[in-house]
């Protein structure tokens, strides 16, 4: 049964169930919210009998969560951040300021994008209160369509009927040095180079990995030796320690540089496709359109970057599955 059907489960209840999941215990959670422990503990032996089923094992002084209560626990942890957001909405809504902002992106993007389109944007627009979250690109697509998002940056493939697209970048990938390595003196790297190096790149098969191997497949590059991250921050503190040179996305190299790495552009182009993405038919505040807007120009900023003919689907058809259409060069 679903706890947002149930007219007895009140927010104290998920609040002493959430803060208890957070300390890892009843005396830590009393202690986060200025209550008795007793007190605590009636809460969630209240919620346990609201919901019909066990959130906590419980073992002398330790606990520890069922299935069911891990399950629930993301359920009460979305519905609190909603009451918070709604909260905030409407205090700013009666002080007549802009509203607060959800922007959901990837770990690269809101790392080496967002920041410096927030900074680019007029300070009156940005709300009292901004969150960002940084998810895996999956999960900024559901964030926006759940609307728990106003809007999301991520990489592709981005396909959905329930999202408006507002644009779509292509950067080329990039490699990444430490700046002792003798391919430092050079301008552009080519794959070839590469072949006895361990290389350092993405995991996800499903997004910019595969078009990696295809690049290293072309230029006959079969690596003896790799190491695969999730995250492109990883990998440039892989190349930093001497671990071997990473290609990676540009976004987190440019926006985030590391000291004692470069950057170098490679001689093939391995396409990292991106784009802004918001709920389908949701009118846009103007702090949403204006940060969209900041982070298609912080985008471009990007080396080799150029926006797509990103009308929607079509764009996105093109990027994923093989371009039917020659993308147009937007100037930086």
């Amino acid at each position: 049964m679903s706890f947002m059907h149930s007219s007895s489960i009140d927010v104290r209840q998920l609040e002493a169930f959430a803060a208890v999941m957070s300390a890892g215990s009843v005396t830590g959670a009393a202690r986060l919210l200025g209550r008795s422990q007793p007190a605590v503990t009636r809460l969630i032996q209240d919620l346990e009998a609201d919901i019909g089923y066990a959130l906590l094992h419980r073992s002398g002084p330790r606990i520890t969560p069922t299935a069911r209560g891990l399950l629930f626990h993301a359920e009460v942890e979305r519905h609190l951040s909603s009451l918070a957001h709604i909260r905030e909405r409407a205090s700013a809504i009666g002080l007549g300021e802009p509203v607060s902002l959800t922007i959901a992106a990837t770990p690269s993007l809101a790392a080496g994008v967002l920041p410096q389109a927030i900074a680019a944007v007029a300070p009156g627009l940005i709300p009292r209160h901004l969150h960002v979250q940084a998810l895996a690109a999956e999960n900024v697509v559901q964030a926006v369509l759940a609307r728990s998002a106003d809007f999301g940056i991520s990489s592709l493939p981005l396909e959905h009927p329930g999202l408006d697209v507002h644009w779509v970048a292509h950067a080329p990938c990039v490699v990444a040095l430490a700046d002792s390595d003798p391919l430092a003196n050079s301008e552009v790297v080519k794959l070839s180079e590469l072949a006895a190096r361990r290389i350092i790149t993405l995991a996800n098969p499903y997004r910019l990995r595969h078009r990696i191997d295809e690049a290293l497949e072309k230029a006959g590059v079969e690596p003896q030796q790799m190491i695969d991250v999730n995250a492109s921050m990883t990998a440039l503190t892989m190349v930093r320690a001497g671990l071997g040179v990473a290609i990676v996305e540009p976004a987190t190299v440019v926006g985030v540089p590391i000291e004692g790495t470069v950057m170098r552009m490679l001689d093939h182009d391995i396409p990292f496709l991106f784009g802004a993405i918001s709920p389908a038919a949701l009118p846009l505040t103007a702090t949403v359109a204006a940060v969209i807007d900041a982070a298609r120009a912080v985008a471009l900023a990007m080396p080799g970057c150029r926006l797509l003919d990103a009308g929607g689907a079509d764009a996105l058809a093109d990027t994923v599955y093989g371009p039917t259409a020659s993308p147009e060069r937007v100037p930086t």
